[in-house]
């Protein structure tokens, strides 16, 4: 049993690329367990998505049917420099990718997965929202982060998930819109900010050591890059919520053929971690 007065919470999720994918099994299991879905949900980058479809209206158990019996990254990309397939490094073709990040802003412009994320958002606005999100990017030009409040959600969503130099920057409002995980991407302090009492945080990027080999492309490269520079930022980011839940992946930013291995392992995290988050939602034998 769930006292009322542990019903007013918030969730954040952190971005990772496909291992953010973990956040739906996470989402899942919180929905098993019968704890209340969160009246603030925050995300960056992969949390944005998976934050974004939910305070849209989307259930778990929808997004787990459409990333695993219907999403097909490479349906969504439109650039031929990305073949991705079971051999995470052979994720990029080297000719065409070196081309296009050689002369344009990204390898990839990001036009069809503005549209997929229009789609599955049902073209909401942040007024409209079943659930009251905010999601965080980086203006390039002025060097701050830019947090969305209004406006289309699948564009703010776009502007999060702008990993630089994979896609091409949102250019909005005056603004070269990228990834938030390069000042915040486990934005606490954002819930914190709208007055956000009691935060579980969830952190799909838990660094680890790596052995030769590992990094195999262009954007591995960059990504491992970003996590070194972020890491100690990322724990002190953390350590502000009430519960963290932080997940080990063994994924790369690309391995969306994991999908049914990092959904389960959200939804086991959150077993694991079960007295904790009892005790947070103040769960009872009456």
């Amino acid at each position: 049993m769930i006292k009322d007065q542990k019903k007013d919470w918030a969730l954040v999720l952190s971005g990772g690329g496909a291992r953010g994918l973990a956040h739906i099994g996470v989402l899942k299991a919180f929905e098993e367990a019968g704890y209340p879905k969160p009246s603030f949900v925050a995300g960056n980058s992969m949390g944005a998505i998976v934050g974004g479809f939910y305070a849209c209206g989307m259930t778990p158990a929808e997004m787990e049917h459409f990333v695993v019996e219907q999403f097909k990254i490479t349906d969504y990309l439109d650039s031929f420099a990305f073949r991705i397939n079971r051999a995470v490094g052979r994720v990029m073709r080297t000719g065409q990718a070196l081309a296009n990040i050689a002369s344009r802003t990204g390898i990839d412009s990001g036009q069809r997965a503005l549209e997929l994320l229009e789609k599955l958002t049902k073209g909401k606005h942040f007024h409209e929202t079943d659930i009251t999100f905010r999601c965080n990017a980086v203006d390039l030009f002025s060097g701050r982060e830019v947090v969305f409040s209004s406006g289309s959600i699948a564009r703010a969503i776009r502007a999060s998930m702008s990993i630089p130099g994979v896609f091409q920057p949102l250019m909005e409002n005056g603004m070269c819109l990228v990834d938030g995980v390069l000042l915040d991407n486990i934005p606490v302090a954002i819930a914190r900010k709208e007055g956000c009492k009691r935060v579980i945080a969830v952190n799909v990027n838990t660094f680890s050591p790596m052995g030769p080999g590992s990094l195999k492309t262009g954007p591995q490269i960059i990504y491992r890059s970003i996590e070194c520079a972020i890491l100690a930022r990322d724990m002190q980011q953390a350590e502000q919520a009430d519960v963290t839940l932080n997940i080990k992946v063994d994924a790369h930013l690309f391995s969306f053929y994991k999908q049914k291995k990092l959904i389960e392992l959200g939804e086991r995290v959150v077993n694991e971690k079960k007295d904790e988050l009892n005790r947070f939602f103040g769960c009872s034998d009456e």
